[in-house]
C-alpha cells in the first residue's frame, strides 16, 4: 500500500535495505577471530606455541574490526555484540584452563570469570536502557574511569592488550619449558610481571564497571516505579 498527499499523488514507502549486515566486512573479521580462537583452544592443552599464536592473531584482529567498521560505515549492534561476546568467551576459555593448571589458585580464576561476564553484561544492559546507542558511549558525570576507559582507543587497547598478555605468560609458564630457563627469568616471567599491574587495574575497572551499571539500574527501576505511583 502507498500513502496519499492531498493531490491524490502516490507516495511510494521506503523500501527496506538489500545489505547483509552478516556479511559486513567488519563481521567477517568477527568469525575468523572465533575460528582462530577455536583452533587456539583445540592446542591449548598440548601444543603452547600453536595456542599462543592463534590466540594472539584472534586477539590482534579485534583491534582490526573496529576500525573496518568505521572505515567503511559499517558500525552495527551486531557487530558490537559479536565483538564483546568473543571476547569475554576467550577470556573465558583461557582462564578455564588456567584454573585446572594452577589449582590452588581455581578460585582466583574462577573469580575473574565471573567479574568479567557480570560486569560486561550489567554494562550493556545499563547502556541499553539508557538508550546510549553504544556501551563504549559513557558521560563524565556517570564515571570519569570508565569514559577515559571506552573513549581513548589507546587506552583501552593497553589495557585490553596487558591483560590478554599476563594471562597468556601465566599459560605459558604451566608447561615446564618456558618456566625455568637456567638461572635467569624466562621471558614469559617478565611479560608476566611488566602486565601484572595493567592486569589488575583492568580488574578494578571491570568492578567500578560493575557497579556504576548496577546503580544505572536502579536509578531507573526507582524512576519506572515513581511514574507508575503517579498514574496510579
Amino acid at each position: 500500500m502507498s500513502k496519499t498527499n492531498g493531490s491524490n499523488q502516490a507516495m511510494p514507502l521506503p523500501t527496506a535495505t538489500n545489505e547483509n549486515i552478516f556479511l559486513f566486512i567488519p563481521n567477517l573479521i568477527g568469525y575468523s577471530r572465533i575460528i582462530l580462537a577455536g583452533c587456539s583452544l583445540y592446542f591449548m592443552s598440548y601444543h603452547p606455541h600453536y595456542c599462543t599464536l592463534l590466540y594472539t592473531l584472534s586477539c590482534l584482529l579485534d583491534a582490526l574490526d573496529g576500525w573496518a567498521a568505521r572505515r567503511f560505515n559499517q558500525s552495527t549492534k551486531f557487530g558490537a555484540v559479536l565483538d564483546m561476546v568473543t571476547d569475554r568467551c576467550t577470556t573465558a576459555c583461557l582462564l578455564c584452563f588456567l584454573s585446572s593448571a594452577y589449582t590452588k589458585w581455581a578460585i582466583l580464576f574462577q573469580g575473574l570469570i565471573s567479574l568479567d561476564l557480570a560486569s560486561h553484561y550489567m554494562h550493556m544492559y545499563a547502556s541499553l536502557e539508557r538508550g546510549a546507542g553504544s556501551h563504549k558511549k559513557v558521560e563524565k558525570k556517570m564515571s570519569r574511569v570508565l569514559n577515559l576507559y571506552y573513549s581513548n582507543n589507546k587506552v583501552l587497547f593497553t589495557f585490553c592488550a596487558a591483560n590478554e598478555l599476563f594471562f597468556l605468560s601465566m599459560y605459558l609458564l604451566s608447561f615446564p619449558q618456558f618456566s625455568i630457563v637456567g638461572n635467569s627469568w624466562s621471558w614469559p616471567w617478565i611479560v608476566a610481571a611488566v602486565t601484572f599491574p595493567i592486569c589488575a587495574a583492568k580488574q578494578w575497572i571491570n568492578v567500578v564497571q560493575m557497579v556504576k551499571a548496577a546503580g544505572s539500574l536502579a536509578e531507573g527501576d526507582l524512576e519506572l516505579r515513581s511514574q507508575i505511583k503517579k498514574r496510579n
